[in-house]
């Protein structure tokens, strides 16, 4: 049985590009179809080569064909891919110098509050820094920088729409949050959380810094990925508490950061709530957690250490305030957070030392 162009592409007009929501023939990304009896041949052009999307078009390509056509219709192995060689790495972000991802295996450790009392203390090191809030499904940088009625401005410049980033204490930064009202649920598939982080990173004006510190959603997922795919991380820094059903989880997130596909350096383990301190007792410590959870699996998985910040009702009072912890140098807390940059920056420069330029990270899926 043979098959006519027209039936082919009337089958794949039924496959849409997540992103553009446009058909890909419409699109324009089928090139150089022919039928050979039954065989069918064709290429897709995509983009950028790093699309994310490329092996889940080329499955839809084919059950569309089979599904319309028959199973007569051969097309399994015949579709090939045309993309854009890569261009300079520098085009994403090209002012920033090192690109700090932090993350955590599991809600509830304190991951937001560590990268912003982080932002914050490069910043008091004399640091240029910018702060991009990624957990778009909890947003939380704006409450924790008391700048939840902020809404950022944006500008056009040679037809591209341009977001400047709200600055408060020296930050830069940019969040869901600044987007949404605070009492609204995102209830957002996973493309639609992707495509907000990819809008956060490439059309916000972020200039020169020294520092992009980007605070991740809990867990590894579709957000994740995107992040290394669209920029070169110089490293990430993962939180946890002592407690062993988060250091279970924190093995986790090391796992996927150090994997094959993805390959991003570990800068090192924070241990969050490490111990209790009353503010009234400041030279006490109570491990109610557990002692040195993160120190015993730093130790174990040849990473370093980073920093171990107590717990203190302060800390909890300062966020909810919008005043981080980090700006007061003399709290207990604050002083932690300071030597937490002080390590972070010492391990970048370590980093950088050691091994060789960051890259986007190209993630194939057979």
């Amino acid at each position: 049985m043979a098959f006519g162009s027209d039936q082919v592409l009337e089958a794949l007009k039924r496959v849409v590009h997540p992103e553009t929501r446009k058909n890909i023939v419409d699109a324009g990304m089928v090139e150089g179809l022919r039928i050979e009896g039954n065989e069918i041949y064709f290429a897709l052009r995509f983009q950028r080569p790093n699309d994310p999307f490329l092996p889940s078009i080329k499955k839809a390509c084919v059950s569309a064909i089979t599904t319309q056509l028959g199973p007569e219709a051969k097309i399994e192995g015949n579709i090939g891919t045309i993309v854009p060689e890569r261009q300079e790495e520098l085009q994403v972000l090209p002012g920033v110098k090192n690109i700090i991802a932090v993350a955590s295996g599991k809600g509830g450790v304190g991951k937001s509050t560590v990268a912003v009392n982080l932002a914050v203390g490069l910043h008091k090191q004399g640091h240029s820094v910018g702060l991009i809030d990624a957990d778009v499904y909890g947003p939380s940088v704006p409450k924790m920088f008391g700048m939840e009625g902020e809404r950022p401005q944006a500008r056009v410049e040679d037809g591209k729409e341009w977001i400047l980033p709200v600055e408060k204490h020296g930050i830069k930064m940019l969040s869901v949050g600044f987007f949404v009202n605070p009492e609204d649920a995102l209830v957002w598939r996973g493309p639609m959380a992707t495509n907000a982080l990819k809008q956060l990173i490439n059309q916000g004006e972020w200039g020169e810094l020294e520092y992009l510190v980007i605070d991740l959603p809990p867990g590894t997922g579709d957000v994740h990925l995107t992040m290394v795919q669209e920029v070169p991380v110089t490293g990430a820094i993962i939180v946890s508490t002592p407690q062993e059903v988060a250091l279970a989880d924190a093995v986790k997130g090391i796992s996927m950061f150090t994997g094959d596909k993805i390959n991003v350096p570990v800068l090192g383990l924070v241990e969050n709530m490490a111990w209790f301190t009353p503010e009234e007792l400041p030279d006490n410590k109570y491990y109610i957690f557990g002692r040195e959870g993160c120190k015993k699996l730093a130790d174990r998985m040849g990473i370093d250490l980073l920093g171990q910040i107590p717990l203190v009702q302060g800390i909890c009072e300062s966020g909810d305030q919008g005043k981080p912890a980090a700006l007061d140098h003399t709290h207990p807390t604050g002083k932690a957070f300071l030597e937490l940059a002080d390590s972070v920056v010492k391990a970048v420069v370590k980093r950088n030392k050691d091994l060789g330029p960051t890259r986007k990270v190209d993630i194939h899926t057979k």
